[in-house]
């Protein structure tokens, strides 16, 4: 005689399957929200398009995941990007050593 499984039983552990693949999937996506941003493209490319947005609060995860720990009035953190033509890196450290540097972000698009 074989032990028979009730129906909740089973509704349970499908239950915490998928729960435990929920939390599992949330973790590496935030993860990657940590990551560079070279390392969160190549993270996200490989997800299937809608699923993230549509299984997981992105925005919200995303806004204190990158919300950072500086403050108005701090210093910007030292930091280095090519120029334009790829000839060579400058440093922002290289830059402020000399004059007052004013950073502007925005999209120009």
């Amino acid at each position: 005689m074989g032990m028979s499984v009730s129906p909740r039983t089973v509704l349970l552990r499908i239950f915490a399957g998928a729960l435990v693949l929920y939390v599992a999937f949330a973790g590496y996506v935030v993860w990657a929200m940590r990551q560079p941003p070279e390392t969160f493209a190549r993270v996200m490319s490989h997800l299937p398009g809608p699923v993230v947005f549509l299984a997981f609060p992105v925005e919200t995860v995303w806004t204190h995941a990158r919300a950072g720990e500086l403050h108005p009035g701090d210093a910007a953190p030292d930091f280095s990007l090519l120029k334009l033509d790829k000839t060579e890196r400058v440093q922002l450290s290289s830059l402020t050593a000399h004059q007052p540097v004013v950073l502007v972000f925005g999209s120009y698009t």
